[in-house]
């Protein structure tokens, strides 16, 4: 049944419309979102005045549920595309900020030595040792974010959103559609299993 569902969405172009809207919102997110945090993880991790300034913010911001704030966030916003972005960005930002700053700090002294006696400018030590030695932690963080990125999308999507899956299980729970409501938990449930293979 499932299978047909999904095959009847396809045909009628529900499905395509619904997953591209989402896939969308979940690459933007990761976009703006993944790409601050990457760069103030790698300027919090490389800065020890930096770090003791800004990681109390984030301490203390990183343990606030999303979707609590989400009606504060549509007060501020509206109901707009740009609102469903900057929800994702959020889910984006803090696994790669504390990942990334966590894998720039476990980097050896020696290697920073080696580099400033090489006469290495700063530019050279964040391509040739920064980057790199942080490399594992970034994908690690991204791996994280790109799976929370995903489960907000799909929860202000039902919230806000005409379009998307997560506009798609809120369709199904309101016209007792049970079949449309599994075949999309189905699709991103392969969503989370394809993100996960491909960034593994």
């Amino acid at each position: 049944v499932i299978g047909r569902t999904i095959f009847g969405q396809m045909v009628d172009g529900t499905l395509p419309q619904n997953l591209l809207a989402t896939l969308t919102r979940v690459g933007l997110g990761l976009l703006f979102g993944g790409t601050a945090g990457i760069v103030l993880g790698l300027a919090i991790g490389a800065s020890h005045r930096l770090r003791v300034i800004i990681e109390p913010f984030i301490a203390a911001t990183h343990p606030i549920p999303k979707i609590a704030i989400l009606p504060l966030i549509l007060i501020l916003m509206g109901i707009g595309e740009s609102t469903k972005i900057f929800v994702a960005a959020m889910g984006a930002f803090f696994p790669l900020v504390i990942n990334t700053a966590a894998g720039v700090r476990q980097i050896h002294r020696i290697y920073f030595e080696v580099a400033q006696n090489y006469g290495a400018s700063r530019t050279k030590v964040l391509l040739r040792v920064i980057l790199p030695g942080s490399l594992p932690a970034i994908m690690t963080g991204l791996l994280l974010a790109t799976n929370i990125t995903l489960l907000l999308t799909i929860a202000v999507e039902m919230v806000t959103a005409r379009d998307g899956l997560g506009a798609s299980i809120w369709l199904a729970w309101q016209t007792m559609r049970s079949e449309n409501l599994w075949a999309s938990l189905v699709l991103i449930t392969l969503l989370g299993i394809g993100f996960n293979l491909l960034l593994r």
